[in-house]
């Protein structure tokens, strides 16, 4: 099999579209997010969506094929939230290993039928890596400007757990996705780069970080060229930006980090902002023109859609970016 190194030089790949939505479309209760196992819980679960490999196996594993049907490339684990400090909310702490390495099998499962259907097009599985909901760089607590709620060395320990799992379980790279706050990721950096001395392991690694408003910046205050200052010492596969904005908002942004990188750019933006009812408008046919105009000026290497998108939004994002060539990095 094709290594995805060798792939992004021939071709824009393409990474999946967004969990989330498509879970939100099976309507599911408290007693459906709980199933058999966790029918007397003590703690509310509806809403954990990374149990639902667990309790509703079949419902993931359906969302992974649509998304490689549709021609996704890269497909992401169901893992956003699977860390110890997430999982603090459901009172599953205990659980991370075990949720990491049967949403790891899933979509390792989804992934090889679809190589093996067609061997010219080798699929990859990304364990995901959210970026938990603590912050090291920025108070909780308007009050209390010193105040951190969590520190370096327990996002290290906390990312140590969930990469280690998502390894035994066979993943072919690392996404450390979602970035708000840099030293969330130079802590996940940290631990998947210790991870991979102690094994003597060479698994790439992606980094996409959020813009938060049109101002540009990270909610920790930085621009996207100082965020790649900030990462670029990973020794990463690629860097880029996802979730947050739409992509007619994402332009300037993606132009800015595609200019500063020397490696390859990736974007998988919104389908649009958030109407007034949360749900995302932007049709398949519009997100895929705004992105295809990017493809075509040379600006990304990996393409695809965080929240509101669906297969066939990937459908049509993958069929616009198969018309261009992907972006040159060795020039920058």
């Amino acid at each position: 099999m094709q290594t995805i190194q060798s792939l992004l030089n021939q071709r824009i790949l393409v990474i999946d579209g967004a969990m989330g939505t498509m879970i939100q479309k099976y309507k599911l209760s408290e007693s459906d997010y709980r199933g058999e196992r966790f029918k007397d819980y003590p703690h509310s679960l509806q809403g954990n969506n990374d149990l639902l490999v667990l309790t509703q196996p079949e419902i993931i594993y359906t969302i992974h094929k649509a998304f490689l049907d549709a021609g996704a490339d890269i497909l992401e684990t169901n893992t956003f939230n699977a860390n110890s400090i997430s999982m603090q909310d459901y009172h599953m702490s205990d659980k991370v290993r075990e949720l990491n390495t049967a949403a790891a099998e899933l979509a390792l499962k989804a992934a090889e039928e679809f190589t093996a259907m067609n061997p010219d097009k080798p699929r990859f599985v990304a364990g995901s890596i959210g970026p938990t909901n603590k912050t090291a760089s920025l108070s909780p607590d308007v009050n209390n400007p010193g105040f951190r709620a969590v520190s370096f060395d327990e996002l290290v320990l906390c990312y140590k757990e969930q990469v280690e799992a998502l390894l035994d379980a066979g993943v072919h790279l690392l996404l450390v996705e979602t970035v708000f706050d840099t030293l969330n990721c130079k802590a996940a950096l940290y631990a998947i780069n210790e991870i991979k001395e102690e094994r003597n392991s060479s698994i790439p690694v992606m980094v996409s970080g959020t813009i938060t408003d049109n101002s540009g910046r990270t909610l920790s205050g930085q621009t996207p060229e100082a965020f790649w200052v900030s990462v670029s010492h990973g020794n990463l596969l690629s860097v880029g930006f996802n979730c947050a904005l739409g992509a007619e908002q994402m332009r300037p942004f993606i132009q800015e980090l595609s200019n500063a990188a020397w490696i390859p750019v990736s974007c998988y933006p919104n389908a649009g902002l958030p109407n007034e009812f949360g749900e995302y408008d932007d049709s398949p046919e519009h997100m895929s023109a705004v992105i295809g105009s990017w493809c075509k000026d040379g600006l990304l290497n990996i393409v695809g859609g965080c929240c509101g998108t669906t297969p066939d939004h990937i459908r049509a994002i993958a069929a616009e970016a198969s018309k261009y060539k992907p972006r040159n990095w060795d020039s920058n």
